[in-house]
């Protein structure tokens, strides 16, 4: 598979999550967070939210300098996780698990929830007999 165009990296995920929580803010108040909780200055938040804007996934309005998200963290995680697979499990969902769960036992509670998922995924494109 194509790796996709679209990679955002950390700092630029630093930034999307606030965006997704909130659903816009101002610039400056984005800055202001992340120098609280990261310790970027001013401009560093700035340049990164102008290569967002740049990538096509942040829109900026005037006045205020509002921030809102074009794509939503959904879409970004199956972009990474498609990314991962790719790259380190030849694209392959069943090589993931068989690996992953070579060296992690599951949960009881984890059991049930995967089989939940598994069991959701098998039944969901069936039609139920007598139904219209």
């Amino acid at each position: 598979m194509e790796e996709p165009t679209l990679r955002l990296h950390e700092g630029e995920l630093n930034v999307m999550e606030l965006l997704w929580s909130n659903k816009s803010l101002p610039a400056k108040d984005i800055a202001n967070i992340i120098k609280e909780y990261i310790g970027w200055e001013k401009n560093t938040t700035y340049t990164v939210i102008r290569r967002l804007i740049d990538k096509g996934v942040v829109q900026r309005k005037d006045p205020g300098y509002i921030c809102t998200p074009l794509i939503t963290k959904r879409e970004v995680q199956e972009i990474e996780t498609e990314v991962l697979l790719d790259k380190l499990f030849n694209g392959s969902l069943s090589n993931f698990f068989n690996d992953y769960l070579s060296y992690r036992k599951l949960t009881t509670v984890e059991l049930l929830e995967l089989e939940k998922i598994i069991n959701d995924q098998k039944y969901s494109g069936l039609k139920v007999i007598g139904s219209n």
